[in-house]
């Protein structure tokens, strides 16, 4: 049976038995394996992963892993320029979509209202997911990360918050998104862009007084769902202040 010492550095040691974080330990493995396989084995996704050092050396996933190897493993930098070594994964993407698995609904409907382009379904299974991920060029989000494991998913994070609104902040630091939002662009309910609509173009399609109280609306280029500046629009105004104040 052949050995390496395997270290896992911050965020990475959420994926690891207790025993096993935040120190050094011997890791035994058959045959010639490659780092990716055997760091995925161990419980950490790919995705999560951006800098492996073996021996001292930057390596890629292919790598193969032989008897005696010391190696280090690194989550993405956030404010660490490490341009000059080699990165694992692919190059971030030009402009951050989402799709999210069955478990972050609420989620989803919060990075819609910041404006990010985030598709959701509960009824998406696996496969699918990770389909749309690869094809598309959107980051997975997960609760589920066996998900992220599938070679075919390249841009993908395991959520660690529970509760919604700790889980966009969580989103928006990974992705350091703070200064990208765009809110009240996009349909809560589909996705879709909203465009300003008139009274008239809404007739009949208003609840009762609306009309009366209200001059400006929107609706969904998609699905038509209206939209107007009521109490909720206050409410909602309220909570992306707070969330954008998180920032620091």
């Amino acid at each position: 049976m052949n050995q390496v010492t395997l270290r896992f550095y911050a965020e990475l040691n959420d994926f690891l038995p207790h025993r096993w974080r935040q120190a050094a330990f011997v890791h035994e493995f058959k045959g010639r394996p490659s780092v990716k396989d055997l760091l995925e084995a161990v419980g950490a996704p790919h995705t999560e992963i951006d800098l492996i050092l073996v021996n001292g050396e930057s390596v890629d996933f292919s790598y193969a892993v032989q008897d005696g190897d010391q190696i280090s493993v690194y989550p993405v930098f956030e404010s660490l320029d490490i341009g000059p070594v080699v990165r694992v994964r692919p190059r971030p993407l030009r402009e951050s979509c989402f799709v999210l698995d069955t478990h972050l609904g609420k989620l989803a409907t919060y990075l819609r209202l910041l404006g990010f382009d985030t598709l959701y379904r509960n009824s998406y299974g696996d496969v699918e997911l990770a389909l749309i991920s690869s094809q598309e060029q959107r980051i997975l989000l997960t609760k589920d990360r066996d998900l992220l494991k599938r070679r075919m998913v390249t841009h993908g994070y395991y959520v660690r918050a529970s509760r919604p609104s700790e889980q966009l902040v969580e989103v928006l630091r990974r992705f350091d998104l703070f200064g990208a939002t765009s809110p009240f662009r996009r349909c809560l309910r589909c996705n879709g862009l909203l465009r300003p609509a008139t009274k008239e173009s809404l007739d009949g399609r208003l609840p009762p007084h609306t009309e009366q109280y209200y001059d400006e609306f929107f609706s969904c280029r998609e699905c038509s769902q209206v939209y107007w500046k009521g109490s909720h629009y206050q409410r909602m105004r309220q909570f992306i202040e707070r969330i954008l104040q998180e920032r620091g």
